[in-house]
């Protein structure tokens, strides 16, 4: 991993597809950050060294595998979540957590305190500012949550711009936070998780809120050491009720970085069931019993076509996946 400093306007060679931010970035100040890392990126794409292996499977951090998405990256190890920040996105390619049942036991109980902030281990002009997502419409969306998080510190590092993105309002309210809280849910029942949470730049054409690009998708990586299984949720970054569950390797191929290098390719390539994203009643604290009817009416949601869970290439119906966990957590409580 590398800190960076700018040095002059040369562009990165063209690259199609999922990649166009990358060629898109003559506009503004991105275009300073990108030259000293040119020749540094072939390094950092195919290392997963970490200085926070706590926090990823097997202790192995993702690993970019798109060379030039590398560029002007640098990691932040904090208490609660590792991430990988881009000077070019302004925005964390991952950030990654080890949620445990006891930890997320503790921080339910720790009131949320906003103290959203620049990263002062980022160098100014790679880092996004607070007047970046001024009055642009956008929420300041957490990749890894705040609400994850058992103590004042973590919680606060959490409000970092360096684990935030620009997030469609609704989206971040309503979709997103049922899709957290449902992992919440899913780790307290089955003792612990790993999570790797980021954006996705699609397409040929995205937006910016000030310095700061605008994903126009987000994943949620789950990984389950219990079962030795993993899935992905994968959310359009719109006000949408819609949502999949892909696989890990469809994930990888969408977006560029191998995002669980210590997992087999077998396990990558099956997607494990994965509850709906329903919010939990107000008191969050039974994880054997609270959730299990909203699961159950999102399960019958499915039939209605509300949900898209995606088995390899084939695209199937939800409900009988999600009563499968929803079985799983009620076992669990037995």
């Amino acid at each position: 991993m590398w800190s960076w400093s700018p040095r002059s306007n040369v562009l990165l060679p063209q690259s199609a597809g999922t990649y166009n931010i990358f060629k898109k970035i003559n506009q503004a100040d991105h275009v300073k950050t990108i030259y000293s890392f040119l020749l540094l990126a072939s390094v950092s794409a195919s290392v997963s060294a970490t200085n926070c292996p706590q926090h990823f499977a097997a202790g192995l951090a993702p690993m970019i595998v798109n060379q030039k998405m590398a560029a002007a990256t640098q990691e932040l190890c904090y208490e609660g979540y590792g991430a990988m920040h881009s000077g070019v996105t302004r925005t964390p390619l991952w950030s990654a957590e080890h949620l445990t049942r006891a930890n997320l036991e503790v921080a339910q109980s720790l009131s949320r305190e906003d103290s959203f902030h620049p990263d002062p281990n980022l160098l100014i002009n790679g880092r996004a500012e607070l007047k970046d997502y001024s009055r642009s419409g956008y929420d300041r969306g957490h990749m890894s949550p705040n609400s994850d998080f058992s103590t004042r510190t973590a919680q606060y590092e959490s409000f970092s711009l360096g684990n935030i993105v620009p997030q469609d309002a609704n989206n971040n309210r309503q979709i997103w936070s049922g899709v957290e809280r449902s992992t919440r849910r899913l780790a307290k029942a089955q003792g612990e998780l790993y999570v790797i949470t980021g954006p996705a730049f699609l397409g040929n054409s995205l937006n910016r809120v000030g310095n700061v690009l605008v994903p126009t998708h987000l994943y949620k990586v789950v990984y389950s050491p219990m079962l030795n299984q993993a899935a992905a949720y994968f959310v359009a970054n719109t006000a949408t009720s819609n949502y999949s569950v892909i696989s890990i390797s469809m994930l990888e191929a969408k977006i560029g970085i191998n995002l669980l290098p210590g997992v087999s390719q077998s396990v990558k390539n099956t997607a494990m069931q994965l509850p709906a994203p329903t919010p939990y009643s107000r008191n969050e604290s039974g994880y054997t019993q609270v959730g299990i009817d909203q699961i159950s009416s999102a399960s019958a949601a499915a039939g209605a076509g509300a949900i898209n869970y995606v088995q390899g290439s084939k695209l199937v119906n939800a409900a009988p996946a999600i009563a499968a966990t929803v079985q799983f957590i009620r076992n669990i409580g037995r």
